[in-house]
């Protein structure tokens, strides 16, 4: 089952729904409507073995809405936690082996489909990259919880983003405080949450993301260090994880690209869905299109070909 919080055209409401291949089902009806979005979609969460012979009677039965004629929101629009993992992708045998590592996501940079990604008004990060993930919608409290029982605390999944302020040669600007990670819209979230039963192995699940048609991020979960039963039994050592919380389980680093002023960018997790996205940077930087694989002091026509130029 997929998941969605949406709006119908001219409302202000924000509801649940079911994403079907008939289109977008309201179960607003059978749901609680809680203080906000985000505590609805935690209640579903919590609710969901109880709830899913309504749902699924929604999902079967119920009015469709066409994709155009509501807009989707951010599934999860304020996480509790977001983690994110550091790297975690093998890039085909390039890198040394790496001690598992996360960080915490502002979860106030959340947006969702159709919304724009935001280039802060700040010149000393040397360019903003893209890091399209796949992320784990945890159901808690999840404490301590082992890898080989990791599904117990996994609910579904869903696509993030982590869009990245970088310094010079790919390292994260303001290094140690992962600031750089949280600016307002850095944490695109999307389109839905797929019930655990979607994916069969989170370890085998393609991911794609394209800027203006030109496709940059191309790779299968496969390729993580630290698979997603690690990752949980990390996670919940150090912390509990509450319903609807986040882990975003890394990216591969070879389809990192610039993010700038005017782009339009796709985002794909192969079983989840795919969302679309806008680009804005109100200074006008420019980058050379393409991959980036980062500058490398000694290669200065590396240097030289990646920085940014000055809008005209």
């Amino acid at each position: 089952m997929k998941l969605v919080l949406f709006q119908k055209p001219a409302a202000s409401d924000v509801v649940p729904g079911v994403l079907t291949e008939r289109g977008v089902v309201s179960i607003a009806d059978v749901v609680p409507s809680r203080h906000t979005p985000q505590l609805t979609m935690q209640g579903i969460i919590d609710a969901f073995d109880a709830l899913r012979p309504a749902l699924e009677r929604c999902a079967r039965d119920g009015d469709a809405m066409p994709l155009s004629a509501v807009r989707l929101r951010a599934p999860l629009p304020r996480p509790g936690k977001i983690l994110a993992c550091i790297a975690n992708y093998w890039e085909h045998g390039a890198m040394e082996p790496r001690a598992l590592n996360m960080f915490l996501k502002n979860p106030d940079a959340v947006i969702g489909p159709g919304d724009t990604i935001a280039l802060p008004e700040h010149t000393e990060p040397w360019i903003f990259m893209h890091e399209a993930e796949l992320a784990l919608v945890i159901k808690g409290p999840a404490k301590m919880v082992k890898r080989d029982n990791w599904r117990s605390a996994v609910f579904g999944y869903t696509g993030m983003i982590d869009v990245s302020a970088r310094g010079e040669g790919r390292r994260t600007w303001k290094t140690g405080s992962w600031l750089g990670k949280s600016f307002d819209t850095f944490a695109p979230i999307g389109p839905c949450i797929a019930t655990i039963d979607e994916i069969a192995d989170p370890n085998d699940v393609h991911v794609q993301f394209w800027v203006d048609g030109q496709l940059r991020h191309n790779y299968n979960t496969d390729d993580m260090e630290h698979l997603v039963p690690e990752l949980v039994e990390f996670a919940t050592t150090i912390m509990t994880l509450n319903s609807g919380d986040v882990i975003a389980c890394g990216t591969n680093h070879e389809g990192l690209g610039p993010l700038q002023d005017g782009e339009v960018v796709d985002f794909e997790i192969h079983g989840v869905g795919r969302m679309r996205l806008h680009v804005r940077d109100p200074l006008k930087r420019t980058w050379e299109k393409g991959i980036y694989m980062g500058a490398d002091s000694t290669n200065p026509e590396a240097v030289k070909r990646n920085r940014p130029k000055a809008a005209s």
